[in-house]
């Protein structure tokens, strides 16, 4: 497990990081989100080991990686927002020259390299230069080198930026069915969907500090953000505002006499208030569910969209 503590930064009379602490676990990938110039750089930069944090710990398994860098450095891979490979080599020569520089021998270096070729959907471009690559190839290249020596916590930095959709969604399905079973995962990007849909748990960072993190599903309910159900019918007013929906967590926000709109804290209750609705005669042509995402809570956390300075 990867344990950050109350880390803090300064650049002169400007605080970068205000003490932000969380937890990585294996097999997890963490989501860390936030506007330009919420110190997110500032915090993958003192957890690569580039700078020193002005106070707070951060411990692997119980080690204090400030303590023991070079440990450290051997157990991280990063794969950062800019390509960083020589694009006059193939595929299969970078991935060799990593290897070497990672302390992979010759023949661990070429297993790995032929493994991840495959993994990576390159196998058949493995003796193509680098420069002939398409963008998405480029980047699946790109998180091959970040692995190649089998890290234990990897650092992903934007790195589906500037590609295409069916590209992002290449990179993602290899995230999650390959290569997050075997480290922790720490995630920067801009795309929320992305992050709504590849991340374990999620921390929301602004102006140096981390307004809220866990999961998708505890982050609504801390914030106490609500689901929005719209049915369309035949509603006679009388009717609906007698019905007891028996719980305080429903509540009715809109009503016309052909459409109902709903606040509902708990979408498990939704089945019921249908029942209830189909007891009393009460005509239901359509329901519309809105849940809910994660630009929704940042927004309310932060007043930013994700991509603002």
């Amino acid at each position: 497990m990867l344990t950050v503590e109350n880390i803090k930064k300064s650049f002169g009379t400007v605080q970068a990081l205000k003490g932000i602490s969380f937890e990585v676990n294996k097999g997890e990938i963490f989501g860390l989100l936030g506007p330009n110039g919420a110190g997110k750089t500032t915090a993958l930069s003192i957890l690569t080991s580039l700078i020193d944090p002005d106070s707070g710990s951060v411990f692997y398994d119980g080690e204090n990686i400030f303590s023991h860098p070079a440990w450290w450095r051997k157990k991280i891979g990063v794969v950062p927002q800019e390509i960083a490979f020589y694009e006059e080599l193939t595929a299969r020569d970078n991935l060799l020259l990593w290897g070497a520089l990672y302390g992979l021998s010759d023949k661990e270096a070429r297993e790995r390299a032929g493994y991840l070729l495959q993994l990576m959907g390159l196998g058949s471009k493995e003796k193509a230069k680098v420069s002939e690559f398409s963008g998405g190839m480029k980047r699946r290249l790109n998180i091959a080198l970040g692995i190649v020596h089998k890290p234990e916590v990897l650092f992903l930095d934007e790195p589906t930026v500037g590609i295409d959709v069916q590209a992002r969604v290449n990179i993602r399905e290899l995230l999650r069915n390959f290569i997050h079973e075997e480290m922790a995962i720490i995630y920067t990007t801009h795309q929320l969907e992305e992050a709504e849909e590849l991340c374990d748990r999620l921390a929301i960072m602004d102006e140096g500090e981390i307004r809220a993190q866990g999961t998708l599903k505890e982050l609504i309910a801390q914030l106490g953000e609500e689901t929005e159900v719209e049915f369309t019918g035949d509603f006679e007013e009388e009717t609906v505002r007698s019905l007891e929906f028996g719980t305080t967590n429903v509540r009715l926000s809109r009503f016309s006499g052909d459409s109902i709109l709903l606040e509902v804290k708990e979408e498990e209750i939704i089945p019921d208030i249908v029942e209830l609705f189909m007891k009393n005669d009460v005509t239901i042509n359509t329901m519309d569910i809105k849940r809910p995402n994660l630009e929704t809570l940042f927004l309310k956390l932060t007043g930013k969209n994700l991509r603002e300075g």
